[in-house]
C-alpha cells in the first residue's frame, strides 16, 4: 500500500492564469498534489476545472504561471512529450478506437513506454529483433495484468464500438493505466455511470492508488465518489480558487456551498451529504 509522501510535490502549480481573448478562464491558481495522493477540483460547470487539466496536459499555454511536475518545468516541454514524463489522463468525452479491440486499444497505451525503452527505436520494430520481441511481450503483460485489474476478462477481445457506456469508461481508465503513468488525470470519472459502476469506480481509483502507487489529480463532480477517495480537495469558481482542504473542509466552506452548491442557508444539508 502506498503512504503519502505529505513533503513531496509531484505536480506545483503556481499562480496558473490563461485568458481566451476578453474572457480570464482561469485566475492565479495555485496548489500541489503530493506524492501518492488523490487530488480532487470541484465547481460548477464553467470554474476552470477542465482547463486546468488542459493546461497540465499542454494543450493550452498559461498566459501567466508556472508549472512544474517531478522536477521538470512543463511549460517547456511540448504537448507530445507530457505521456513520455509519466503524466497520462482520460477525457469527459470518451476517446478511443472504436473499431479496435479492448485489447489493441490497451496496447495503444503501452506505446509510449515502449518507445522510452527503445534503443535502436525505428529500426529495432522494422525488423522486429530480440530486443523488439522481448518489448512487445512485456507490453502484452503489463496489458494483461490491468485487464485483471479492473475486471475486463470478459470484454478483451471485443471491438469498443459494441461496449455499453459504463464499460467503455473502465477502457479508456485502463488504457492510461498502460501508460505506467507517475501522475493520472482522470476527467469527471463517473459522468454517465449508474451508482453500482460509479462504486467500481471509487473502487479500482483507491486500488490505483494503494495497490499501483499512481498519484491521482480528478476532475469530479459527484460529490459521494469524491468524498470517498480523495485525500485534499479544491474547491474552484469562475476560474479562481475558493477553498482547499480535506473533502469535510471544503464542502462545509460557506463560499463553496454558495458557489457549488447554492445552499446559502442550509449548511446542515451539506454537512449530511459530505458525513
Amino acid at each position: 500500500m502506498t503512504t503519502i509522501d505529505t513533503h513531496t510535490a509531484l505536480l506545483s502549480a503556481k499562480d496558473l492564469s490563461v485568458r481566451f481573448g476578453g474572457v480570464l478562464a482561469v485566475n492565479k491558481v495555485s496548489f500541489d498534489v503530493r506524492q501518492g495522493e488523490v487530488f480532487t477540483l470541484i465547481g460548477p460547470n464553467g470554474a476552470g476545472k477542465t482547463t486546468v487539466f488542459n493546461l497540465i496536459s499542454r494543450i493550452y499555454t498559461p498566459t501567466h504561471g508556472a508549472l512544474k511536475f517531478d522536477g521538470t518545468d512543463l511549460l517547456a516541454q511540448p504537448a507530445h512529450a507530457i505521456a513520455s514524463l509519466g503524466i497520462a489522463r482520460t477525457f469527459q468525452n470518451i476517446e478511443l478506437f472504436e473499431h479496435a479491440s479492448v485489447l489493441h486499444n490497451m496496447l495503444v497505451g503501452q506505446h509510449t513506454q515502449r518507445a522510452l525503452k527503445s534503443v535502436a527505436g525505428l529500426w529495432r520494430e522494422m525488423f522486429f529483433t530480440r530486443s523488439a520481441r522481448a518489448s512487445e511481450i512485456a507490453a502484452r503483460e503489463k496489458v494483461e495484468h490491468t485487464i485483471e485489474l479492473l475486471d475486463l476478462q470478459h470484454y478483451r477481445d471485443t471491438m469498443v464500438a459494441g461496449l455499453p457506456y459504463g464499460v467503455r469508461k473502465v477502457v479508456e481508465l485502463a488504457r492510461a493505466l498502460c501508460a505506467e503513468p507517475k501522475l493520472l488525470l482522470l476527467d469527471e470519472p463517473s459522468s454517465g455511470l449508474n451508482v453500482e459502476e460509479t462504486e467500481d469506480m471509487a473502487f479500482w481509483i483507491q486500488d490505483i492508488q494503494r495497490e499501483l502507487g499512481i498519484t491521482v489529480l480528478m476532475v469530479e463532480h459527484d460529490m459521494t465518489l469524491v468524498s470517498k477517495v480523495s485525500d485534499r480537495v479544491l474547491a474552484m469558481s469562475q476560474g479562481e480558487v475558493l477553498a482547499m482542504g480535506t473533502p469535510r473542509e471544503v464542502q462545509t466552506h460557506p463560499g463553496v456551498i454558495e458557489a457549488y452548491l447554492g445552499l446559502v442557508d442550509d449548511v446542515s444539508s451539506l454537512r449530511r451529504k459530505a458525513a
